[in-house]
């Protein structure tokens, strides 16, 4: 599960990707606010934002993110106590302020709460089986190697199983943002139909792919 942080604080950063990467995430730093909003698009599962940064200020940046991420958790970390700079924050459906200084166990556990994968396996059948904490799949027990691009598809259904990725979701969350089309779409889902039982990657006519219903977390 990969997250966006963005902290002016080098130390601090450093800090913070050193305890969330323990915690096995993939996290991608920021300490400038326009190189933060050229990434926003780039298939992040959490963002861990900072408010007073360069040039766009963490506020800002969640406003724009709202936009096209409604739902996807936002923690706001800032030295600012002012009750306004929190006000706003929770206005613009930030899931926590965290106020500096903190302890670093205290950011762990808000992303743990709010960025979780609630299951720990995609049970395909008896046979196949896909680990979402260390991202491997396995067949009878053996171990299949996967791309990155096919551990992103298969991470889209960790928190909502049965939901439709559509097209627009595959191209900003397993593509990372990148531009892409149906025939690189396609061909993604034809390797890693020959990975897993082919029939519980379902097609969905003009929109996009499910999983079968058979296909369940555990």
């Amino acid at each position: 599960m990969k997250i966006l942080v963005l902290e002016d604080n080098e130390r601090l950063l450093n800090v913070i990707k050193t305890a969330l990467e323990k915690e096995n995430y993939t996290i991608d730093t920021f300490t400038d606010g326009n190189d933060a909003l050229e990434a926003l698009d780039n298939g992040y599962s959490c963002f861990i934002l900072d408010i007073n940064v360069p040039h766009i200020d963490g506020i800002s940046l969640l406003e724009l993110l709202r936009i096209n991420h409604k739902v996807t958790p936002v923690i706001i970390i800032s030295s600012n106590h002012d009750f306004e700079k929190i006000q706003k924050s929770y206005d613009l459906a930030c899931d926590d302020y965290l106020k500096k200084p903190f302890f670093i166990l205290e950011l762990v556990q808000k992303v743990k709460k709010f960025c979780k994968i609630q299951n720990k396996f995609l049970k395909f059948n008896d046979e196949y089986k896909y680990d979402f904490i260390n991202h491997i799949l396995y067949n009878n027990g053996k171990e299949i190697e996967l791309t990155k691009k096919e551990i992103l598809f298969l991470e889209l259904f960790s928190k909502n199983l049965h939901h439709i990725a559509t097209y627009s979701e595959l191209e900003e969350y397993v593509w990372e943002g990148e531009d892409t089309n149906l025939v690189n779409i396609r061909a993604m889902i034809k390797r890693i139909r020959k990975k897993i039982p082919a029939e519980s990657i379902v097609i969905v006519k003009g929109m996009g792919y499910s999983l079968d219903k058979n296909v369940k977390l555990v």
